[in-house]
């Protein structure tokens, strides 16, 4: 017997919900693919099938290819994408001609039964142990199950998987309902005989005591019911055979793949405009920023940071000589002067909101401005053994109202602080010491905070401050920057190279070579149009003078340049004119910044004590 087939004589409330938690079993014969009004029918009768895939009903009177493509896929990711547009009966005009099925009885049964909360019926159909032996109603000739009389699965397909993601959600909406006896035996002898996440299913059992108003939020459930089983049955169609079962919006997605191969074929494209399916898509050079418009000389030493607002009207930019100055991004007039560190500005960085700015300084301080006004709104202390220790960066939460900032001091590497603490001079919380950061970013929706050493990064929960898997690198960092969705990290390397990094796999997926780095603080940054772009500055290489027996030969080394790189194909695509020389007699561009709401803007700065826009 089945676990749940029981489940009816535990629940005395006086509801109607079927002995498996669910709502009553629905027929076979379902909607086309969960599309279309109610009684439209899979072309209004099962087809013939063989081998897996759909056949005609008559004689073939065409190729069975379309220029080169299998004719029978064509055709029912077009009746999936009529659906989709919400052509119904164009979709069955399709039907009708074409004489194949977009799916068979069986899985159009299982979609149904999963957005309809029919657990019973899903199960018998995944493992074809009702359906294949004709008591479902369908024909035992079905192809999409196998010789062992199961759905035909994508490779490497776990069914098990599929089978607990299923009970998971039956679990899942019987906590919603508050039937926590019934959810307690589904996870007693329905999940737990699966043996398959341990982990999970410890988190499911705290929930049997989850308050009402916050089970959604810590089973990270979407916002309804009906949105959790559309995301199950998105994640289960992964699991069988695409001949078995088409993904959902399958043709929008051939769209998207080819959109962004024209994207990824097109070195200068730099708009957030999406190229038209009507012609082959290529941008000019010519439209690229490739030029020099302004240099802002208000620094008197080395810059170190530029970084443009959030809403792209302001630059920030600092270094060497203690100050930050401030610029609107029209006319690049100079708003602010803000000059009351007594060490050189290592940092600088907008709060999301753009209404703050936070400076870090070689002085062991950082200070918090009020954009509006110019005015200091606090300085916060990384208190320490060694005072001489620089704050070397900091990155803003979502809400603007706490920050982290990072240290080369053992005693302190990184502080988190809140401006509307009881104390906001004081941390709400420091790291434990024994490391040193040199660079910190957190991540866009405010769980990650990522933290920069030598040749380790190091990432944490910033909500309990638990240290999760860090990322190892093979030679000494510079910088990090982390993209605006958060998912992606950009690492410059002194080795000379920059790398992006997937947070979530913890592995480099690009590589970008060519620029030169060494002793210097080199800064990267993503940039242009849906951030396309890779920028980077370089390190200048000093001169040598070759002798020979007959002439002696000068060669010189490539300077500071800034380098472009495609994100996505890895290409260098420009190495444009850099910075002048420093007081350490190199060409050398440290920072770079792109205007996040202006695709043909980025702004740089060198050791010449310039701004280059």
């Amino acid at each position: 017997m089945r676990p749940d087939e029981d489940l009816g004589q535990l629940v005395s409330n006086g509801h109607s919900t079927s002995s498996n938690g669910s709502t009553p079993r629905k027929s076979a014969n379902s909607t086309l693919n969960g599309h279309g009004p109610p009684g439209t029918t899979v072309n209004g009768s099962s087809p013939s099938f063989k081998n897996g895939s759909t056949t005609k009903r008559r004689s073939p009177v065409r190729s069975p290819t379309y220029r080169g493509h299998n004719r029978e896929e064509v055709t029912r990711i077009l009746i999936q994408g009529l659906l989709d547009m919400g052509y119904t009966e164009a979709a069955n005009v399709l039907t009708r001609e074409s004489g194949y099925e977009l799916e068979s009885p069986s899985v159009a049964a299982f979609r149904s039964a999963i957005l309809e909360g029919d657990w019973q019926d899903a199960e018998a159909i995944l493992l074809g142990s009702e359906y294949n032996d004709g008591g479902g109603g369908l024909s035992d000739e079905d192809p999409y199950y196998g010789e062992d009389g199961h759905l035909v699965l994508a490779e490497g397909a776990d069914r098990d998987q599929m089978l607990f993601w299923i009970r998971q959600q039956k679990f899942l909406e019987l906590l919603d309902r508050r039937d926590l006896g019934v959810a307690l035996m589904v996870l007693r002898q329905e999940l737990t005989p699966l043996g398959h996440d341990i982990h999970q299913l410890h988190a499911l059992s705290t929930l049997l005591m989850c308050p009402p108003e916050d089970l959604r939020s810590k089973a990270h459930w979407p916002g309804s019911v009906e949105e959790s089983r559309k995301l199950l049955l998105q994640d289960l169609s992964r699991s069988i055979a695409p001949s078995v079962m088409i993904r959902d919006h399958r043709l929008a997605e051939l769209f998207d793949q080819v959109k962004q191969n024209q994207i990824n074929q097109c070195l200068y494209h730099n708009t957030s405009v999406a190229p038209s399916l009507y012609a082959d898509h290529m941008c000019r050079r010519e439209d690229f920023p490739l030029r020099t418009f302004m240099q802002l000389e208000d620094h008197t030493g080395e810059v170190w940071h530029v970084q443009f607002s959030h809403d792209g009207t302001k630059l920030a930019t600092a270094g060497q000589d203690r100050t930050v100055n401030i610029y609107e991004t029209m006319t690049f007039k100079l708003l602010h002067q803000l000059s009351q560190h007594t060490g050189g500005v290592t940092y600088i960085a907008w709060s999301p909101d753009d209404r703050k700015l936070l400076s870090c300084s070689q002085d062991s301080r950082a200070r918090v401005w009020d954009v509006e006004s110019g005015r200091l709104s606090g300085t916060l202390e990384h208190r320490s053994v060694d005072q001489n220790c620089p704050i070397t960066a900091a990155a803003w939460a979502p809400d603007s109202k706490s920050f982290v900032t990072a240290s080369m001091d053992r005693e302190s590497p990184l502080c988190h602080w809140n401006l509307v603490a009881t104390t906001p001079e004081q941390p709400v919380h420091v790291w434990p010491r024994g490391f040193r950061v040199l660079d910190v970013g957190i991540t866009a929706d405010g769980r990650w905070l990522v933290a920069m050493e030598e040749k380790v990064i190091r990432i944490f929960d910033l909500h309990t401050y638990r240290e999760q898997l860090p990322i190892m690198m093979p030679s000494k960092m510079t910088a990090i920057t982390l993209s605006q969705d958060g998912r992606n990290l950009l690492v410059n390397l002194a080795c000379g190279e920059v790398r992006m990094v997937d947070l979530a796999t913890r592995e480099t997926v690009r590589r970008f070579i060519g620029q030169k780095q060494g002793e210097f603080v080199i800064r990267g940054c993503f940039g242009g149009a849906a951030e396309n772009f890779v920028l980077s500055g370089s390190e200048g290489q000093s001169i040598s003078v070759s002798w020979h027996r007959v002439s002696h030969r000068l060669t010189l080394h490539p300077d500071g340049m800034i380098y472009v790189w495609h994100k996505e194909n890895e290409a260098l695509i420009e190495r444009l004119s850099g910075h002048g020389k420093g007081q350490a007699g190199k060409e050398c561009v440290t920072t770079v910044s792109w205007n996040p709401k202006d695709a043909g803007m980025f702004a740089s700065g060198g050791d010449d004590r310039k701004v280059r826009m």
